[in-house]
């Protein structure tokens, strides 16, 4: 491993990192690993963003959440998993989800389910293998069981 980054280079290019989207502290120690930083100076680094106002676990948690949710449609058991494979707290995971209404989480769910099954249906799969692909895609996405159930019987 090499280390050709001063301290004060580290810091500069991190936070051009930071800026350009928001990270969590798992991105920002494995983006100096690749850039060669010392243990000591990975700390100094990770100090200073924070200090500064870069990296805010918090702010990424309810950016994330907000982001999956909107615009891929995710449900809250995929959004939790990935937020806790990139190491964020149970408070900051909590805290991200607690901005989905109930009312916008089923909305979301039944528009998907039902635009989903509507796509099947037009490739006039049989039923067993349609409700199987269904069931998988939106287990896949995260969404819970009780409510992919519930919709698949209303639906068939």
């Amino acid at each position: 491993m090499r280390n050709a980054h001063t301290l004060n280079d580290l810091k500069t290019r991190l936070e051009r990192y930071c800026v350009y989207q928001e990270r969590c502290h798992q991105e920002v120690q494995t983006k100096l690993r690749q850039l060669g930083a010392f243990r000591d100076d990975t700390d100094a680094v990770i100090s200073h963003l924070i200090q500064n106002d870069y990296l805010n676990e918090t702010r990424f948690a309810m950016l994330y959440v907000r982001s999956k949710f909107s615009i891929k449609k995710w449900g809250k058991n995929r959004i939790v998993n990935e937020l806790k494979q990139r190491k964020i707290t149970i408070y900051n995971i909590e805290k991200g989800l607690a901005q989905i209404t109930e009312e916008n989480y089923l909305l979301t769910f039944d528009t998907l389910a039902e635009k989903h099954w509507n796509q099947l249906k037009e490739k006039k799969e049989p039923l067993p293998q349609r409700k199987k692909k269904w069931v998988n895609y939106l287990q896949y996405r995260g969404w819970e069981n009780h409510l992919i159930f519930d919709a698949l019987n209303k639906l068939t």
